[in-house]
Formats: structure tokens, C-alpha cells, sequence
């Protein structure tokens, strides 16, 4: 029984330290975009890098653009519905136009 649990607690030990750490390396990897994202160019898949940016909210932004022209600063972002200060600041600085 001793042993069983000694495996038990090394085996939380390893996923404690090694692979929780990788995985979660590994998903912001994927939402960390490599430079910054041209909101008047980016396609719909480099929106949704941003933090909190899905699908609809990176639709939105595309729709805005086409209906208003290229953003001529990265405030005009606030401007899109489901981009509010709070997102924007976690944002600013991957952004460019």
C-alpha cells in the first residue's frame, strides 16, 4: 500500500513540475502572436491571437473595417462592439495599423 501511494505522490510530482508547466506553455503559445497584428490586415485567424478575441469579435472587427475604412489608430479599435477599455488594454501593445 505504501508503495502505491510513494507512485501515486511521484507521479503528481512530475505532472506538477514538468508537464502542466509544458502544457501550459503551449497554449500561450498558440494566443501569443509572433510581432505585432496589423488591425487593418490581419485575417480573421490572426485576430483571434488577440486576448480575448473569438471568432465573432475578430468578424466584427473585419465588418468594421470594411464599413468605416482602415483604423488610422489603434484606439479606433475601442469602437467595435466587444472591445471595451479593459480588452483593449490587455491588447495595445500587440496591435499596429
Amino acid at each position: 500500500m505504501r508503495q502505491i501511494i510513494n507512485k501515486g505522490l511521484a507521479v503528481s510530482l512530475i505532472l506538477t513540475l514538468f508537464v502542466f508547466p509544458l502544457l501550459a506553455q503551449q497554449t500561450q503559445a498558440k494566443k501569443a502572436p509572433v510581432g505585432k497584428i496589423n488591425i487593418n490586415t490581419a485575417t480573421l485567424e490572426e485576430l483571434q491571437k488577440l486576448p480575448r478575441v473569438g471568432p465573432k469579435v475578430a468578424q466584427r472587427i473585419i465588418d468594421f473595417r470594411k464599413q468605416n475604412g482602415n483604423f488610422t489608430k489603434i484606439e479606433e479599435l475601442m469602437k467595435v462592439r466587444g472591445i471595451g477599455e479593459k480588452t483593449f488594454a490587455q491588447m495595445k501593445d500587440m496591435l499596429t495599423v
